[in-house]
């Protein structure tokens, strides 16, 4: 029988933010952000084992405090997926999952669903997820990232603007009012790697789609490589604020009432 692969997770966190400087040690419920992220991924079953990756020293020392595993890294890194890259390189696994440092809520099962194409022997290099958007949510929305898929879940695109554009539906629509977002679907943040793939990534500059539109998953398919990307239904909260942490804690207080 073939070996299962070794599969590592990476958590990349760094104290600088334009928006929330020292995001990772903001506290959730008596426990940092960080903390809270570093035991949803120690849920997965997929994973052997999960490093938190910063270049700070406050973060390091906070990780190795509550009982994680932190590497200290350089401060130079254009993003999370080139910071991941300099913790795999010193690394022995087969596959490399990039965990999100401002998803303290993030489900494992999405973890285990972006690792198992790798699991499977499937002949891919990275894969990442997708969910439907909620009726609530807004596809003009920037801060939400879309996504385009072929027939085979092969991305075809990421944007910060609506895709595919409706433009039957759209072409009078006032953005301010509320639209269907049936049939649009969002890009969850969460990366699996072949190891020697990730290391190649990250050795090629950023592209001009991923600098113009800031996703640095746009260097994959700019390059000419494919991302599989898997739907899921399971919700993930985010930290892009101060003002999330609130919205995190309700969250989590309805998750622990319900057992």
């Amino acid at each position: 029988m073939p070996t299962k692969p070794r599969v590592i997770g990476v958590i990349p966190a760094r104290w600088a933010s334009s928006r929330f400087p020292g995001k990772p040690l903001a506290v959730i419920r008596g426990k940092t952000m960080i903390q809270r992220v570093w035991e949803q991924a120690g849920k997965a079953r997929s994973l052997d084992r999960v490093w938190v990756a910063t270049d700070d020293e406050r973060i390091f020392q906070a990780v190795e405090e509550f009982g994680g595993q932190a590497i200290l890294t350089g401060e130079a890194h254009a993003s999370g997926t080139d910071r991941v890259a300099e913790v795999a390189q010193g690394l022995e696994c087969d596959v490399v999952v990039n965990l999100q440092g401002d998803e303290p809520l993030m489900p494992p099962e999405n973890i285990d669903l972006v690792t198992r194409p790798f699991l499977e022997g499937k002949n891919l290099s990275m894969s990442t997820l997708m969910m439907p958007f909620g009726p609530e949510e807004d596809i003009f929305d920037p801060n939400i990232v879309k996504v385009v898929v072929d027939e085979g879940g092969r991305a075809l695109y990421f944007s910060r603007a609506p895709i595919p554009y409706d433009r039957e539906a759209w072409v009078h629509l006032d953005r301010r009012c509320p639209t269907s977002s049936a049939g649009w679907y969002k890009h969850i943040g969460l990366y699996a790697y072949r190891r020697s793939f990730l290391l190649d990534i990250s050795r090629l500059p950023p592209s001009r789609l991923e600098t113009l539109e800031k996703l640095e998953q746009l260097r994959v398919l700019e390059a000419g490589h494919t991302i599989q990307v898997l739907e899921t239904h399971q919700r993930s909260l985010g930290v892009d604020s101060p003002a999330d942490i609130a919205r995190v804690e309700r969250s989590l207080d309805a998750m622990n009432a319900t057992g």
